[in-house]
């Protein structure tokens, strides 16, 4: 094995996953954050039973279900009927051992995370180290490295950018990243109003040509939890408009009751993007995560699609720096590319334009198969595997 160490650039939750899948191995690893410490995103927090089975098999499983909620059934709603198709993920028991969704803030899968990493002698995490650039030859990477102490490089065996949307290592690679951006932005913002009282699953999406939207329960401080709400936003508004008072309860009073004030715990807008990297290797350098592709979240398949990408491409490059054929990393990029495309990209466009399908007709044939599909155990349980990610997972290991 080298002795020069895998240099993962991005320390959030894909970046870190992917550094306790290779230090297992007895990898040596060191893993570079821009901030000073475990960065605090709310962005995503739904796990699917595939990503929690990975979870499990690197130790974290235990800790995360002792922090989250499980979701078992999930809602398709219109927002003037009402419940249109109401799914349940026990029809899959008999193919994994975790038929839920697990719902909790992304952060503390980061801390369950490093907190195995910093047990491990064979892993150097530094804080407050941004990847800066990279050059490359036959023999590794050298990684540039910029720090409050200054300008430094590291030399690595191999380089993993898991460095987000706007990822150095990508800019860098020679590969581009197509796709498309939505023009409206999301508004998220969340309430401890418990949604059960008016017959809400932890997790439903609503129908709606111009207010459809998206709930989901996260742990919060004990039951009941607290409810994250996403909406679209219309392009010319501000984000002062956005984020006020007035606005956010307009969307929250529109389809709950709209004679009161409900408490607001925070708020955020941000534009969503739809992109796939051309490719995820470049020589001694591979993307995972957001730095390879991103996607609307509707459907929760970012960060599992990331974390998928990370267990995949640690088991690989492990093999290959025990002396397997480095092509088997081109297999990793084939494998993740293409399953992305084929089933994040395709599901969360899918499930965006069914939630603000604007022609009565092609909406009602939209909800009405839907109805059907729910009510036909086996149409639920295909409906079910690929919404659940595992019959993605099942189709990459088909991918020479």
């Amino acid at each position: 094995m080298s002795m020069k160490p895998v240099v993962i650039a991005g320390g959030g939750p894909v970046g870190l996953v992917t550094a306790l899948a290779l230090a297992r191995q007895g990898i040596e690893v060191v893993l570079l954050e821009a901030e000073s410490q475990i960065p605090q995103d709310l962005r995503a927090g739904t796990f699917h039973p595939p990503t929690v089975e990975m979870l499990d098999g690197l130790g974290l499983g235990k800790a995360m279900l002792e922090q989250g909620i499980k979701v078992p059934e999930w809602q398709i709603r219109d927002r003037r009927t009402g419940v249109v198709a109401q799914f349940d993920l026990g029809l899959l028991a008999d193919v994994t051992p975790h038929p839920f969704r697990l719902h909790c803030e992304q952060h503390k899968l980061s801390r369950i995370a490093a907190d195995a990493l910093a047990a491990l002698p064979n892993v150097k995490m530094l804080f407050g180290h941004r990847c800066t650039g990279f050059s490359q030859d036959a023999d590794g990477v050298t990684v540039q490295v910029q720090s409050d102490s200054g300008a430094d490089e590291i030399r690595a065996s191999w380089l993993v950018g898991t460095d987000g949307a706007h990822s150095v290592v990508r800019k860098n690679m020679n590969v581009e990243f197509d796709g498309f951006t939505w023009p409206e932005r999301f508004l998220v913002f969340a309430t401890p109003y418990d949604l059960r009282k008016q017959g809400f699953t932890g997790n439903a999406y609503i129908a709606d040509p111009d207010e459809w939207c998206a709930i989901f329960i996260q742990p919060h401080k004990g039951p009941p939890g607290i409810w994250r709400i996403a909406f679209p936003t219309k392009p010319e508004m501000s984000e002062e408009e956005i984020l006020s008072d007035a606005f956010v309860q307009s969307r929250i009073q529109g389809f709950l009751a709209p004679d009161r004030e409900y408490e607001i715990a925070y708020r955020s807008v941000y534009r969503v993007h739809q992109r796939v990297a051309s490719d995820f290797r470049d020589g001694r350098v591979l993307i995972a995560g957001d730095a390879a592709h991103i996607n609307n979240p509707l459907g929760g398949m970012g960060l599992n699609s990331g974390i998928h990408d990370g267990v995949n491409l640690a088991e690989k490059l492990g093999a290959v720096l025990e002396g397997a054929n480095a092509g088997l990393l081109d297999r990793y990029a084939r494998q993740r590319r293409l399953t992305n495309i084929e089933y994040v990209q395709a599901i969360t466009i899918r499930n965006k334009r069914l939630l603000e399908e604007r022609d009565p007709a092609v909406r009602k044939e939209h909800l009405d198969e839907l109805r059907q599909t729910a009510a036909d155990p086996a149409k639920a349980r295909a409906y079910l595997l690929n919404s659940s990610m595992i019959a993605s997972i099942a189709r990459a290991q088909e991918i020479q």
